[in-house]
């Protein structure tokens, strides 16, 4: 992150780490979605525990680096735009636990043949999450980059819609009693919502670029 950071190494640190764990966060979510699919549920379980952790770890440290932007009068040129990019990603992780939460909590009954595009859904949209930490992590350190990687969340995000839509039509054109299709309808657009908070993520990226080269 040299273009910020050259005497802030621990400022530095802790926004790779935050954002290490963000991706990780997106990681385990797939995992735990896949042994839901499989009815593992101790290791579906384990997986959502392991996520609130990383949830809660990296709440502290966004907070942290939030806190000495502010005391230590940091990058005042860029602080409010780094300051909005930690907020709004913090948003797609927590949708994120949220979600596999709500799995957990509600036991949603999903027959196999939607199984294959639950997983294509959350496949494609950790991708988003992905990609867009990927653009954050350029924004520091090869602003050039950023647009390729903001291209990608659009991709992603696109394709992730597709799926859901495809879910629903499924869904709703199945013999499955309304309040099961409704439910069911529920998770599909929880988990569309990972994409669509990423977007909104690299909206902002977008503009903080552009401030850049004002």
């Amino acid at each position: 992150m040299s273009l910020f950071f050259q005497k802030t190494k621990k400022l530095e640190s802790q926004i790779d780490e935050y954002l290490d764990l963000v991706i990780k966060g997106g990681l385990i979510f797939k995992l735990g979605i896949k042994c839901y699919m499989e009815n593992q549920t101790e290791e579906f379980e384990n997986y959502l525990k392991e996520l609130r952790k990383i949830e809660e770890r990296a709440d502290d440290l966004r907070r942290n680096i939030e806190v000495k932007l502010y005391t230590r009068t940091l990058i005042p040129e860029a602080r409010g735009d780094v300051l909005g990019l930690m907020e709004s990603c913090d948003k797609v992780l927590n949708i994120t636990t949220d979600n596999l939460l709500e799995f957990s909590v509600e036991i949603p009954q999903i027959s196999n043949p939607l199984k294959h595009d639950f997983l294509e859904l959350s496949e494609s949209s950790i991708s988003c999450l992905e990609n867009t930490v990927s653009g954050i992590r350029s924004y520091f350190k090869n602003i050039d980059a950023v647009r390729d990687y903001v291209t990608k969340v659009q991709f992603y995000k696109k394709e992730t819609n597709k799926i859901a839509e495809r879910i629903k039509r499924t869904i709703f054109r199945s013999e499955l009693e309304l309040s099961h299709k409704i439910h069911i309808r529920y998770f599909a657009f929880h988990i569309e919502r990972i994409a669509e908070q990423s977007e909104d993520v690299c909206d902002r990226l977008s503009i903080a670029i552009i401030k850049r080269f004002e």
